[in-house]
C-alpha cells in the first residue's frame, strides 16, 4: 500500500504531519530531511517515534508550538516531518570510493547555506563544475524540498549530498584523506587565483550574513579571497561559489 496517496490529508509532497504517520514513514523508508517537534512533548508514541529518529540518525529540533502552527493548521499532534527528494550519502564513503577509481575528490563544504535559491543554486554550479559531493551540516542547512530543486535545475539529483552532525570531524576526516581545506572568506590572506586548487580538494563556504565559522577557518590550509572592485563588500554566496569552482575547472583543465 502506498501510505501517502491513501492518507493525502495527512501529507503534502514536502511534509508530513502527525507522530504515526512519521513513524510509518520512515519505517516505509522515505528519506527524511529533518524534523520540528513541539518543545515538552511526552507521550509512549513519541518516544517510539525517538528511538527511530536516533536509530536512523534523522535531524530534530525543538520548536515551540506556535512555529509548527504557521506550518499547518491541521492535526500535527507536535511533530512535522520534512521528506527530502534525495536520498543522501556518507562521505566517508564517497571519499575512499572516489580514490579507488582514480578520482581526485572535489568536495563542496555548505557552512549555514540557509537560503533555498542559494543552496540550490550552488548545487547547480557544483554538478557543471564536477563537484564529487556536496557537504553541508544537518542543523542549520537549508530545507531540500522543491525550491531546492527548482533552483538547482535538477542538479540536486545528479551529484552526492552527504550530511554532517559535526562538520568539525568531517573536515578533520577529509584532511586526513589527503584532501587540501581551502576557505573563502573576506578576511582571507591569498587571492583564489594566485594558489594551487589542483588535486584534492574541498572547498568551504559560508553565509553571507556570517561567513565561514572561526572553527572551520581555523582547520582551512588556505583562506582565500575573492577581490572586489566596487563599492559592495561581497558577492552572493552562489556567486562566489562559481567563481572559485570554475577556477578550479581552469587549474585542472591547463
Amino acid at each position: 500500500m502506498d501510505y501517502y496517496k491513501n492518507n493525502s490529508k495527512d501529507y503534502n509532497d514536502e511534509t508530513v504531519f502527525g507522530i504515526r504517520p512519521i513513524i510509518e514513514a520512515i519505517n516505509a523508508g522515505k528519506e527524511i530531511d529533518r524534523i520540528f517537534i513541539q518543545n515538552g512533548l511526552r507521550n509512549e508514541l513519541f518516544k517510539e517515534l525517538m528511538a527511530l529518529l536516533k536509530e536512523d540518525n534523522i535531524p530534530y529540533k525543538y520548536v515551540p508550538v506556535v512555529k509548527l502552527n504557521k506550518i499547518t493548521r491541521k492535526n500535527h499532534q507536535g511533530v512535522i516531518a520534512y521528506i527530502s527528494p534525495i536520498s543522501f550519502d556518507n562521505i566517508e564513503q564517497v571519499i575512499p570510493g572516489l580514490f579507488e577509481k582514480g578520482i581526485e575528490p572535489l568536495i563542496m563544504i555548505l557552512d549555514k547555506i540557509t537560503d533555498v535559491r542559494n543552496f540550490g543554486a550552488i548545487l547547480r554550479t557544483a554538478e557543471s563544475t564536477g563537484v564529487n559531493a556536496v557537504v553541508f551540516p544537518s542543523q542549520g542547512a537549508a530545507l531540500l524540498n522543491a525550491g531546492t530543486v527548482k533552483s538547482s535545475a535538477g542538479a540536486i539529483y545528479n551529484i552526492s549530498l552527504c550530511r554532517s552532525d559535526n562538520l568539525k570531524i568531517t573536515i578533520d576526516f577529509l584532511k586526513n584523506s589527503g584532501l587540501k581545506i581551502v576557505a573563502a572568506t573576506e578576511k582571507g590572506t591569498e587571492l583564489y587565483f594566485d594558489v594551487d586548487l589542483k588535486g584534492p580538494l574541498a572547498i568551504i563556504m559560508g553565509s553571507e550574513g556570517e561567513g565561514v565559522s572561526g572553527e572551520y577557518l581555523k582547520r582551512a590550509d588556505m583562506k582565500l579571497m575573492i577581490p572586489m572592485l566596487g563599492k559592495t563588500a561581497s558577492l552572493n554566496v552562489s556567486v562566489a561559489a562559481g567563481v572559485l569552482l570554475y577556477e578550479v575547472v581552469r587549474q585542472r583543465s591547463g
